[in-house]
């Protein structure tokens, strides 16, 4: 089975757009320091406000990377 239209798009934005790309992977390093933070049982005080200031970031950083691919979705439509 082939990959949904946005899944396309953003493949196509990973390769051909540096900004796309590094909110993408900025995204990917957040998910990744919040895994790792979710393996504590007895998270400090530090921990957890870094976990609540991750979790805004990323989801702030997915707003943009969805604001992106409706952007492009709408140029390719147009």
């Amino acid at each position: 089975m082939g990959q949904t239209p946005r899944a396309d798009l953003s493949a196509r934005l990973l390769e051909n757009n540096d900004e796309y790309r590094r909110l993408v992977e900025e995204h990917h390093s957040y998910d990744s320091r919040l895994e790792e933070l979710s393996t504590r049982k007895f998270p400090s005080e530090e921990e957890q406000l870094e976990e609540l200031r991750l979790k805004k970031l990323k989801l702030h950083l997915k707003d943009r990377i969805y604001g992106m691919l409706r952007q492009f979705e709408e140029q390719m439509a147009s």
